[in-house]
């Protein structure tokens, strides 16, 4: 079977990546190695695996549709893994316009080139932003979710409308993955964990928004892989599913084991509660369990653990 992994040099697509070829698919990345953060990160990302002789690496566009088409018409692509896109929910306050050219226009282009090429299953990475600050706890895939906080919300909402909508009109067969702060080793360095690390270990002081009791539903990156790689195995016509722990862990516990496995103290700056953030996300993850067996099994603890010790690594 050959997938195409969007984004696949980035932190979960180059996961992906790794879990596909071992596995013995044959594996086509579109990555653009932009500068949101550094390259070398991602070309980093991919270094155990650029031998594979069943990868196939293009540095282009999402949103270029002519050299997309050239790499539908090369491969016989049968499967779609879409996480190429810019995240981040302050970024996209800042440059909103930015944030809709790539993850609209982007996602609808490949849309519309798998329908052209008859693709077998289009699988979407969305995200939990699109639940804003619901109130209904846990996170339920059948909630509205019409009221997005953020640019970079709004723009996952609009995927997934434009994934059913391609669903509806041309039968592709689509899974929309809604991921809950996902982290572990490859982390990008704007995201809370890898930066603290970082900054905790550097002596640096480290910016709490808020007091504090925000509540993220941490989820180790191998556990989510876990759930996209059951969801290719698998066949379905539409569904939206939730991917988390669903144990939501407050911001001022995350950063106590982060302390406690540098063996430093953090240096905290407060700071008022930034447009954009939720309060809290908690995934209800039963529909995943029912359809993919997917169950979660890094605790924080442990995540955190593994995350510090490949953080140790890369300093040597």
């Amino acid at each position: 079977m050959t997938i195409l992994v969007t984004g696949g040099a980035g932190f979960i697509g180059s996961h992906v990546v790794e879990r596909l070829l071992s596995e013995g698919e044959q594996v086509v990345i579109i990555d653009n190695f932009n500068d949101f953060y550094l390259p070398a990160y991602k070309r980093e990302n991919l270094s155990a695996v650029m031998g594979n002789p069943n990868l196939t690496l293009y540095e282009t566009d999402i949103c270029n549709t002519a050299s997309c088409r050239e790499i539908f018409e090369k491969h016989g692509i049968e499967k779609i893994i879409h996480l190429a896109a810019y995240a981040g929910v302050r970024p996209s306050i800042e440059r909103p316009l930015l944030y809709e050219e790539v993850n609209c226009r982007g996602t609808l282009n490949l849309l519309e080139l798998s329908r052209i090429y008859k693709i077998k299953q289009f699988i979407f990475g969305s995200s939990s932003s699109v639940y804003g600050n619901n109130k209904k706890i846990p996170f339920s895939e059948d909630d509205a979710v019409n009221e997005p906080i953020s640019p970079y919300a709004a723009t996952k909402r609009a995927g997934e409308l434009y994934c059913y909508n391609y669903h509806h009109l041309y039968k592709i067969p689509v899974v929309c993955l809604r991921f809950f702060t996902v982290y572990g080793p490859r982390q990008r360095p704007d995201l809370a964990i890898r930066k603290f690390t970082e900054l905790i270990d550097h002596d640096q002081l480290i910016p709490m928004y808020g007091d504090g009791t925000t509540q993220r539903d941490y989820t180790f990156v191998s556990d989510i892989i876990s759930g996209i790689v059951s969801v290719v195995k698998r066949q379905f016509t539409f569904e939206i599913i939730n991917l988390g722990n669903s144990i939501p862990i407050r911001l001022a516990r995350l950063v106590e084991l982060i302390e406690q496995e540098l063996g430093k103290k953090a240096k905290i700056k407060k700071l008022p509660e930034q447009p954009g953030d939720v309060h809290r996300t908690y995934a209800d993850i039963k529909k995943a369990e029912q359809f993919l067996h997917y169950k979660p099994e890094i605790p924080i603890e442990q995540g955190i653990c593994l995350f510090i010790a490949w953080y140790k690594g890369r300093k040597k």
